[in-house]
């Protein structure tokens, strides 16, 4: 076999690996975006750890049909960038989302969340959601919404009982 169909079939297998282990991809449109503000993108997205690249087609429909995810393989047409999320399923779309409200030229075209094929609807609600912190606050505020209440229901009857007393 020649090199490049050896080179090629080694950068398919990378595009599935990173297929199979990511919790999230966001696949976007960028033309129309200058250089300065696909720099200011694959930024952001490094910052929150996450990987923006630029691949061919026809390698990354290979690739996501190794991977079993060949509903993407539609929203694979003209220039495309694919930014890979492994920890935070959130941060991709959120990303690139409120990246797309500042930059009208930045399409969102799909998404795969944990393993679905999504639509752009589904990628731009998953970016509405709150940060996982965020969360997580909400979760520990109703935990602590009864013990609170009821701390306070005692400090009142306790109060009660002095001005009775005393």
């Amino acid at each position: 076999m020649s090199k490049a169909i050896e080179t090629k079939k080694v950068q398919v297998q990378e595009i599935a690996d990173k297929f199979s282990a990511a919790g999230s991809i966001v696949v976007v449109d960028y033309r129309g975006l200058t250089v300065a503000q696909v720099t200011e993108l694959r930024k952001q997205l490094r910052e929150a750890g996450v990987e923006f690249k630029v691949y061919k087609n026809t390698l990354t429909r290979r690739a996501a049909e190794a991977a079993g995810l060949e509903g993407i393989n539609e929203f694979l047409t003209g220039p495309n960038a694919i930014a890979f999320s492994n920890e935070d399923v959130v941060a991709p779309a959120k990303i690139i989302n409120e990246f797309a409200k500042k930059n009208e030229a930045l399409e969102i075209k799909a998404g795969i969340i944990e393993g679905t094929v999504a639509s752009v609807e589904d990628v731009k609600a998953l970016a509405e959601l709150p940060s996982r912190e965020g969360l997580l606050s909400m979760l520990l505020s109703v935990l602590q919404a009864p013990v609170r209440n009821f701390a306070l229901a005692t400090k009142a009857v306790a109060e009660q009982k002095e001005e009775q007393g005393a």
